[in-house]
């Protein structure tokens, strides 16, 4: 049932998690008793809270990845002669509208004046 967890490529990963997690705990510890001298604060005290939820958090993270090895499907073998190949399921992307391209050689009069105002513009730094 639960045996795999005791399989030896699993055992670095429970050191690793129980190293943090005691590690977690004394740095709270040490947050608590520094929160209790005359010279701690509230901060200390804030952070005496954190890091137990952090050991707390990465115990519970750990054993969900448990929980999901355990219950993970099994690795599909290679596919049967008998499978008979289907359409493709997914709907095909729809297409945008075509738009008819700009052309560059249409007169824009407008554009055209301003062109012409810059060019004067540049005459007159010139001079």
């Amino acid at each position: 049932m639960w045996r795999f967890v005791l399989a030896r490529r699993w055992w670095v990963g429970h050191l690793l998690v129980a190293a943090c997690c005691a590690v977690f705990v004394r740095l709270g510890r040490w947050q608590w008793d520094r929160a209790r001298s005359p010279t701690g604060d509230w901060q200390n005290l804030g952070y005496a809270l954190q890091w137990p939820l952090f050991a707390v958090v990465l115990a519970l993270a750990w054993g969900r990845f448990l929980w999901l090895e355990r219950h993970r499907a099994p690795e599909a073998g290679p596919p049967s002669r008998e499978t008979v190949p289907t359409a493709n399921p997914t709907p095909p992307v729809p297409r945008r509208p075509a738009y008819p391209p700009i052309r560059e050689d249409d007169p824009d009069d407008e554009l055209a004046a301003y062109n012409a105002y810059l060019t004067r513009l540049a005459e007159q730094d010139r001079r």
